[in-house]
């Protein structure tokens, strides 16, 4: 049966949307789902269902919203599309500098006029790039002092939520195990 990586934006990151990932896990195997993995507490889930993508996205956000009371999106990727998206990274440094690379995942589709006045913006030797249904950002100097990362928490124009390299290819290295 297909792997699924479901990813939960904006849990765990302060006293709101709070969920526990044994949590997670319970409610979603009870209702079905196989297999059901998370990695850290940030909301990565892999689980396995025949379900279309679409179908498992609208299903887990309900199951979370009535189950543990949290409303929040949840971007779905196959195990092949996130086998995918590692192979166009358009950051050859990924591997050696992990963590100042990061991948939103997009749930829509960008704000053309967003995207454009943020590619005309001088950002120095950071960079972003929007391949497929994933928005790719360098940050060289991490995140902390990143212009172009404070600019695109305002958003390309769709739902999104980020996860470093280093999540990126463990979630790759969950969905096969």
């Amino acid at each position: 049966m297909p792997r699924q990586i479901a990813l939960l934006r904006g849990v765990n990151l302060g006293p709101h949307k709070q969920v526990k990932m044994a949590a997670l896990r319970e409610v979603l195997t009870a209702a079905g789902y196989e297999d059901v993995r998370t990695l850290v507490n940030s909301g990565n889930v892999v689980l396995t269902s025949r379900k279309k993508p679409a179908t498992v996205e609208k299903e887990v956000h309900q199951l979370i919203l009535d189950e543990l009371g949290v409303d929040t999106e949840v971007m779905v990727r196959t195990r092949d599309e996130l086998a995918d998206v590692i192979e166009r990274c358009p950051y050859p440094e990924a591997d050696e500098r992990p963590k100042h690379v990061h991948v939103a995942f997009l749930k829509g589709d960008v704000d053309e006029e967003r995207v454009a006045k943020l590619q005309a913006m001088d950002f120095g030797d950071e960079a972003f790039e929007i391949s497929g249904r994933e928005l790719f950002a360098w940050h060289p100097r991490g995140l902390a002092d990143s212009d172009l990362a404070k600019q695109l928490q305002k958003g390309a124009g769709a739902d999104a939520t980020s996860r470093n390299w280093n999540t990126v290819t463990k979630l790759l290295k969950l969905a096969d195990d």
